[in-house]
């Protein structure tokens, strides 16, 4: 289904196809139905990034100007889903459903700002009350997936017609998943994590604009989000989140907020940015392909292409 909170402007369209073009020029074995992208743009006074100024009701009723290429593709996105368990876990702390505790601190931190996968196996069973173990018997395991798809639950409940046909109930790993966890996934990985670049955007969305589950908690969402673009601190962090994610196509005086994904068969990145001269805007790309996926020049070609298409005049 189509994107429902934004106004899709032709304008932003045309730049958009002109920066894929270029990108399929410049990368030739990368195919067309290896990329998906959605964009925004939040042309003042738009009310984004206040902190939560605005009330939800209200909020939603602004629809930024925005253009999409295979937005509605479901695609597996590696730690790009942390994003959603990192609201998950945020509405859940604000009903009291678990309590505040420094480890689920610490674990929400690692989970985002290092893009730990062992942090986020402890968030998701801290939020659904599962544990990964060794198979169990049909009816144990038939009520343990009714708990481990308690997040699926909570994003449908939101009622947004992207997040329609996702799904975000599996773990991350770096080696894979046994036991119970294997046999979650199914046979054919059928039931794996996936998203849309338009889910994304929109989950992106609610936090920059203040109203993920609350204002307060958005801006803390915000601030495990936030990147340097300091040479020197990213040359100290191998792992970090912006060499080779759309954030390394950006000037140095960028503000940048983002959560990157990766693995041997996809790159992804969902970025905010805050750039003089430049209306503040988003950006969420998924490309897939083993071969792509360690191509650390794509997404920064797609930013600094985007930005010299969409170069403001004077």
């Amino acid at each position: 289904m189509a994107a429902t909170f934004f106004e899709r402007d032709a304008q932003l369209q045309t730049v958009l196809d002109q920066v894929l073009e270029a990108t399929w020029e410049a990368f030739p074995r990368l195919a067309r139905n290896q990329i998906a992208a959605t964009w925004l743009v939040y042309d003042p006074p738009f009310p984004i990034n206040t902190g939560g100024a605005i009330s939800i009701a209200d909020f939603w009723q602004h629809r930024p100007r925005g253009a999409s290429y295979r937005g509605v593709e479901l695609i597996y996105p590696a730690s790009v889903v942390k994003l959603f368990y990192l609201v998950a876990a945020h509405e859940w702390l604000e009903r009291d459903m678990v309590p505040a505790t420094p480890e689920l601190e610490r674990a929400l931190r690692d989970m985002i700002v290092d893009s730990s996968n062992d942090a986020t196996g402890f968030v998701i069973d801290v939020l659904t009350g599962t544990t990964s173990g060794p198979e169990l018997p049909p009816g144990p395991f038939e009520t343990w997936k009714i708990q481990r798809n308690i997040i699926n639950r909570f994003l449908q409940s939101l009622q947004w017609a992207e997040l329609e046909t996702i799904n975000a109930n599996q773990k991350t790993w770096c080696d894979g998943p046994y036991g119970r966890e294997r046999f979650f996934l199914g046979e054919a990985y059928e039931n794996r994590n996936m998203l849309t670049t338009e889910a994304t955007s929109r989950l992106l969305h609610s936090i920059v604009g203040g109203v993920a589950v609350s204002g307060a908690r958005s801006q803390m969402m915000m601030a495990l989000m936030r990147r340097t673009l300091d040479p020197r601190v990213l040359a100290a962090d191998p792992e970090n989140q912006v060499t080779g994610f759309l954030g390394a196509g950006l000037p140095l005086q960028a503000a940048l907020w983002s959560k990157a994904g990766l693995t041997s068969k996809v790159r992804h990145d969902a970025v905010y940015v805050e750039l003089d001269g430049y209306s503040p805007f988003q950006l969420v790309v998924f490309t897939e392909g083993a071969e792509h996926s360690q191509n650390e020049e794509i997404l920064p070609f797609v930013m600094r292409t985007l930005l010299a298409q969409n170069k403001p005049e004077g």
